[in-house]
């Protein structure tokens, strides 16, 4: 009898392609989770001004600021994976070598969005 065994993904080592993948699949889940969160933060925002008050407070302070740091990378991230898979639809990066390419352009591509918008909170 087979049985099933556990796969270590670290240990794989799988090749860029499968990591931004794996990421496009994570930042989904995190933005698909993360939507009750922001509508509650909205809707305090628009209750009282104590309200809003609170929100820019939490925001503003280094959770609030760690979260949405992930969270606009989670947006760039899904973003740029999307368009890439997209392109695989239309045909383009059809060869190993450009689909590649893409691969380490959108995970880098994401990160230093991400960052620029993470730092641009910070002022």
């Amino acid at each position: 009898m087979n049985r099933p065994y556990f796969l270590n993904l670290l240990r794989i080592g799988l090749p860029i392609g499968g990591v931004v993948s794996i990421l496009h699949r994570a930042s989904g889940a995190l933005l698909s989770l993360s939507v009750p969160l922001l509508l509650y933060a909205f809707a305090l925002s628009l209750e009282s001004e104590q309200g809003y008050a609170r929100v820019c407070g939490f925001l503003g302070g280094g959770i609030g600021w760690l979260g949405m740091s992930v969270l606009a990378w989670a947006s760039v991230h899904h973003l740029l994976a999307g368009l890439r898979h997209l392109g695989f639809d239309f045909g383009y990066a059809d060869r190993l070598a450009t689909a590649r390419k893409t691969a380490w352009g959108a995970l880098l591509l994401a990160l230093v969005i991400a960052a620029g918008i993470a730092l641009r909170g910070l002022v």
